[in-house]
């Protein structure tokens, strides 16, 4: 079984490459017991959607400058 450190480790991963069956299954049955790392999660998600919101306006505003 995981600890929070794998779990944490294991989420930071799966931004760079795909986690095997193994991982995915291990990951989800931890952050079912562990209200920690399930917030953990959760913001990891936030932060990604943030920064592909903001990367996204940046893109646009630098097109308006080309313009």
């Amino acid at each position: 079984m995981l600890n929070c450190k794998d779990v944490t480790r294991l989420y930071s991963e799966s931004q760079e490459r795909k986690l095997t069956l193994q991982e995915r299954m291990s990951l989800k049955m931890h952050v079912m017991m562990c209200s920690g790392c399930s917030n953990f999660g959760k913001q990891m998600v936030t932060l990604r959607q943030a920064t592909r919101a903001y990367a996204k306006g940046a893109d646009e505003r630098a097109d308006k400058k080309d313009k």
